[in-house]
């Protein structure tokens, strides 16, 4: 197996400047350990927990910064998309379309991303197994898709609270060669702060450790220079300084 994929990038598109800076860094990561990054950054976060949180710049101007960044940096991009209608214009930028956990049973969503000839990148949803994205692959495939990614990122333990079955792996790894460990999400404490998403950022780096045992092909870091000042899952994403070292432990 050859080195395996890194996405990573802070959560939601705060500033031009903040996913500038998280830019410089993957590019330098990406030189030093010659593995294969793309820099994810959301648009708009249409899931937040409360109705006053920060969602984002919006399709427009996000996809401007995205273009800008590719353009400036090199990186492949990857995001997230929310209704049908935004596959088209995102497929135009980015080199990879990503599937929201919640919505990764929604065909409509499915099908337009597919039909965009990119790579999808399905997150399995928290209340589904490894086994039942045999479906979502289905409806990519069936829609003319001809590359799947899946992502795990853990499923629902009681309230506020995820638990990841690495088994998960293994099982999606029947469906797609590529699987992804998203290791900052998935030590997510959905809801649990107080009208916003808790987590703990220390396990991380054993998330990524375990991920790599059961074969993961990639890995998925949510990353910010200042994450407890985010506007977004600050609680669970990366020190933008700690990458480098979490990255050399699955290198």
């Amino acid at each position: 197996m050859g080195s395996p994929i890194c996405i990573a990038g802070p959560c939601v598109m705060e500033s031009y400047s903040l996913m500038e800076e998280v830019a410089q860094e993957l590019v330098r990561l990406k030189e030093l350990y010659q593995v294969e990054i793309f820099f994810k950054s959301s648009f708009d976060k249409a899931n937040r927990t409360s109705v006053y949180s920060f969602r984002g710049p919006g399709l427009e101007k996000g996809l401007t910064w995205l273009s800008d960044v590719k353009a400036k940096y090199g990186l492949s991009l990857l995001t997230d998309i929310h209704e049908s209608y935004q596959a088209v214009p995102v497929g135009e930028v980015v080199d990879v379309i990503q599937i929201p956990a919640f919505l990764c049973r929604q065909t409509d969503l499915l099908v337009a991303a597919a039909r965009t000839g990119k790579i999808v990148n399905i997150k399995k949803a928290q209340f589904l197994s490894g086994l039942d994205m045999q479906y979502p692959v289905e409806k990519i495939k069936e829609a003319g898709g001809q590359h799947i990614w899946l992502t795990e990122r853990g499923n629902m333990y009681g309230y506020n609270n995820l638990v990841v079955d690495f088994r998960n792996i293994a099982d999606m790894k029947r469906f797609t060669s590529t699987v992804i460990m998203d290791c900052t999400h998935s030590v997510q404490r959905p809801g649990a702060a107080g009208g916003k998403t808790g987590g703990n950022r220390e396990f991380v780096p054993a998330m990524a450790l375990a991920a790599k045992a059961f074969g993961a092909t990639g890995y998925f870091f949510e990353v910010h220079p200042y994450p407890d000042n985010a506007l977004s899952d600050g609680p669970n994403m990366l020190y933008l300084n700690q990458l480098e070292s979490v990255l050399k432990t699955v290198l």
